[in-house]
């Protein structure tokens, strides 16, 4: 699928037209105009492909133009801000990781606002997590052998992480399994690769997508993921869970609008949306970021951002992470 970089338009064809016959009434004649969807990371980026992906599946079901929006910063916390002050009336779509969302009210001394209340959740679109993966030809053939290795090396262990979500899953997994293995941080995820395959890094905590990735070109060995429940393009390989380390740590994806917003309209979008998910494309794109298809109603998804951001709190203390 090709992607613009600024604009995702849309004219209406007869066939279109006809497509849309038949659907529900829109709530309100809604939308009424060009429609925005805001994303919190640069043109480009991996987070920038699935909105783009999201706001062309959606451009026949609205029958409008819509803008693709980047506003990168802060770890999405400037184009969460320009959200929640935006008009309520469904024109600004803000599609991210609801974990960010989550995560960024205890990384922050001030997130600026709080997404639970400042917005309005409309649908869920998917859900994956962070894996704990070590070098193909390394000797240990499960997470019951790798746990044995670490305690032997002690504080000489040493594993990787790029993002605040797999930073928590190795700390919980080190917690948990009573390891003193040191973190070592890394900017991106690929930067520790040479280092893993090397030898001078023991394990690591890639994300979804990289984690896949190496394990299909034959480099790494996934041993355990970090969700609660195992993810369908991985399900081969078992939860920390079901090993004996129990954790739910999830990276998820959402769409969200300012609180306010009518109730019909945030129905309408729900609908929307929850068309596209259970679509088999959207199922094939999920697949290819190694990501599970998840649709939920907006109560059911405003209840899990709250839930997610208690459980966010606790997760930074146990990782000791600093605020900014």
């Amino acid at each position: 699928m090709t992607f613009s970089r600024r604009h995702v338009t849309m004219a209406l064809s007869a066939t279109a037209g006809a497509a849309l016959l038949g659907r529900p009434a829109r709530a309100q004649s809604y939308p009424s105009g060009d429609v925005h969807f805001l994303c919190g990371f640069a043109a480009g980026s991996g987070a920038d492909v699935i909105v783009r992906y999201f706001a062309e599946k959606m451009r026949p079901l609205m029958g409008r133009t819509i803008i693709v929006e980047n506003r990168p910063g802060a770890l999405s916390n400037i184009a969460t801000q320009y959200a929640a002050r935006a008009k309520p009336d469904g024109h600004t779509i803000y599609v991210t990781a609801g974990n960010s969302l989550a995560a960024n009210m205890s990384l922050f001394h001030n997130p600026g606002v709080n997404p639970a209340e400042a917005l309005q959740m409309v649908a869920t679109l998917n859900r994956s997590t962070m894996m704990i993966g070590v070098r193909e030809d390394a000797p240990w053939k499960d997470i019951h052998e790798l746990t044995a290795a670490m305690k032997e090396k002690g504080d000489k262990a040493s594993y990787a992480y790029a993002n605040p979500a797999s930073r928590v899953i190795g700390a919980l997994y080190r917690e948990r399994a009573g390891l003193k293995a040191v973190d070592v941080p890394y900017k991106t995820g690929a930067e520790f690769l040479n280092d893993l395959y090397s030898g001078n890094i023991d394990f690591a905590v890639p994300d979804n997508i990289l984690g896949l990735a190496q394990r299909r070109a034959g480099r790494m060995r996934l041993l355990a993921v970090g969700s609660g429940t195992r993810l369908e393009a991985a399900g081969d390989v078992p939860t920390l869970t079901e090993v004996g380390y129990p954790m739910d740590v999830r990276s998820w994806w959402t769409a969200l609008v300012p609180a306010g917003t009518p109730r019909p309209i945030v129905d309408q979008l729900n609908a929307w949306f929850s068309e596209i998910v259970k679509s088999p494309d959207t199922k094939t794109f999920n697949e290819s970021i190694a990501a599970d298809s998840w649709a939920t109603t907006p109560d059911e998804a405003q209840a899990y951002l709250r839930q997610q951001i208690k459980d966010w709190a606790g997760f930074v203390e146990i990782a000791k992470i600093e605020k900014q």
